[in-house]
């Protein structure tokens, strides 16, 4: 999988921006030296430079995108998602006003050079178990569609290589897992639980309580990993 362009594609994918609407191309690159007072104005101005004049209050996903271009990120770089968490936003590819003004506000950023000088700050959040902890069960809602109460498992798994690429050994053999299961969905209590069960299960699954409280998924898993590790008791 290409984590890349599957967390890149969930804000196309998500896009309602008419073909030949015009976003503001008049932005200023993050160049130019920053008071160091926030100014309202000035962030309100600057959040015009990314929405159109059809929908002025907000920034869709190629406003996104331009956002992330100026910033000089990637919009499958995990530093947005802690932004997007930071803002409130309840949409993945949009950033409403009101969400905009929240999250800079908190941040003291009216623009690019501002932001960018954050970038390391808000990294720094993901270090933080109960931040993390927050950002992640954050992300479930902010990427499923909101039509739906569950998250599909191609963006489960886009998410889940985001969140935990880094710091849980088991999570691809937990995608292989997923791709041969019965699962096409997850819903917040299995997403949630899976964090809980990167950081609490070892490895070698020695420490796994089987009349624990975990979802059955989880179960499952720990069953299908110790047959293809050639550990299971099942006759």
């Amino acid at each position: 999988m290409d984590l890349g362009e599957d967390v890149s594609s969930l804000f196309g994918k998500r896009s309602k921006t008419s073909s030949n609407s015009t976003v503001n191309r008049s932005r200023t690159k993050g160049t130019e030296e920053a008071p160091t007072v926030f100014n309202q104005k000035k962030c309100n101005a600057w959040f015009r430079q990314y929405s159109t004049p059809s929908s002025p209050d907000t920034i869709g996903p190629e406003g996104v995108e331009m956002f992330c271009r100026d910033l000089n990120v990637e919009p499958e770089n995990i530093a947005l998602l802690v932004l997007s968490w930071k803002m409130g936003a309840k949409q993945m590819g949009y950033f409403t006003l009101q969400e905009w003004l929240l999250g800079l506000t908190d941040l003291q950023c009216d623009s690019l050079a501002k932001l960018q000088a954050k970038l390391n700050y808000l990294h720094s959040l993901l270090l933080d178990s109960s931040h993390f902890k927050s950002i992640y069960r954050y992300a479930f809602d902010f990427s499923r569609d909101k039509d739906q109460r569950s998250l599909d498992i191609e963006t489960a798994k886009a998410m889940l290589g985001l969140l935990l690429g880094r710091q849980w050994s088991l999570l691809n053999s937990f995608f292989q897992f997923l791709d041969q299961s019965r699962y096409r969905v997850l819903n917040k209590d299995q997403w949630c639980n899976v964090l809980e069960f990167s950081r609490a299960v070892d490895v070698d699954l020695k420490n796994y309580d089987v009349d624990g409280a975990w979802p059955v998924m989880l179960d499952e898993f720990v069953e299908w990993l110790k047959v293809n590790r050639g550990e299971s008791n099942i006759q």
